[in-house]
């Protein structure tokens, strides 16, 4: 996407729906550009794209991508010539016993969650190089610090996303780029959703804040820390009500 040099491009992957698409509303509403990706819910992205773009008068591409695949993520790329910002958004869950499990579904847990991280970043540092600038926005959970049972695959994805975090934060540092992470609690978006009444009222007991985030919240810390002070990197930044502080 070509795009005005006066006004910053942000790449959000995930954005058709839950914390993706309010980071996309917010960084509309404050001006970028955007570049969006989805999986499988293509109409809901298009739909999004229309609506920021009349509501804000920004540029916005919508692109369908598998972010765990390798081609995809070239293939989006050739897309983009400048950007600002990454915000990598797109995840999936497994919920069940390890035991259980197939390879099959163990790879895709990683392929989605962290592979897609470091295809982005590979893409995304060079662009950000000329500029000399950039920050790349990770988008972890507690349980890549705290483990969850019955979520070993996607607790370890998670956990290597914020070491990926911290290990790269350090090798762009020199180059004026910031790289941090945005760890949520129990945010009420579609994921959620596989746990029975039951299971989230337990969790809601267990929050201080006595009740979810919304995505809207998960996304203004987002954007945030997008704009922090460049002195800000290597940081993995909670947003869960008070659960595990």
């Amino acid at each position: 996407m070509n795009t005005d040099k006066s006004q910053k491009c942000a790449l959000i992957t995930g954005a058709s729906r839950g914390i993706g698409k309010a980071t996309a509303e917010i960084f509309a509403k404050n001006g970028y550009n955007l570049v969006l990706t989805c999986h499988n819910s293509m109409d809901s992205l298009e739909s999004l794209t229309e609506s920021l773009k009349s509501a804000y008068g920004i540029r916005c591409l919508p692109i369908r991508a598998d972010m765990g695949a390798e081609s995809d993520v070239e293939q989006l790329f050739s897309h983009i010539q400048d950007l600002d910002v990454l915000v990598n958004n797109a995840g999936t869950a497994y919920f069940g016993l390890l035991s259980d499990m197939t390879a099959k579904q163990w790879h895709r847990i990683m392929a989605v969650n962290l592979d897609s991280c470091f295809y982005t970043c590979r893409a995304a540092i060079p662009l950000m190089l000329k500029n000399h600038r950039g920050s790349i926005v990770n988008v972890s959970s507690v349980w890549g610090a705290q483990g969850a049972s019955m979520e070993v695959a996607y607790s370890a994805s998670k956990g290597a996303m914020n070491t990926f975090t911290k290990a790269l934060a350090k090798e762009l540092a020199p180059s004026n780029i910031q790289v941090n992470a945005v760890a949520c609690g129990v945010i009420d978006t579609a994921m959620n959703r596989c746990l029975s009444q039951e299971d989230m009222a337990a969790l809601r007991d267990e929050i201080p804040a006595d009740r979810l985030g919304t995505p809207a919240e998960a996304a203004e810390l987002i954007f945030r820390t997008s704009q922090a002070p460049p002195y800000m990197t290597g940081q993995i930044i909670t947003i869960d009500g008070g659960w595990y502080t």
